[in-house]
């Protein structure tokens, strides 16, 4: 653990700083499957909304 000494003696606990790297773009694969996730998502919300605007209507 790195440690530094301030003017009177008192120790300060730092955290180890985790190691640096440049992210990578996304391959053509991955940028698919990003799209077909989304879809399947909004897909999903806006069926999530139609059955709760027809249950609301139907009651």
């Amino acid at each position: 653990m790195p440690y530094t000494n301030e003017e009177g003696g008192l120790l300060n606990n730092f955290a180890r700083e985790p190691k640096v790297y440049q992210a990578e773009p996304p391959t053509e694969g991955q940028k698919r499957t990003y799209l077909i996730l989304g879809i399947a998502a909004t897909a999903l919300v806006v069926g999530l909304i139609l059955v709760a605007f027809f249950v609301s209507k139907s009651s």
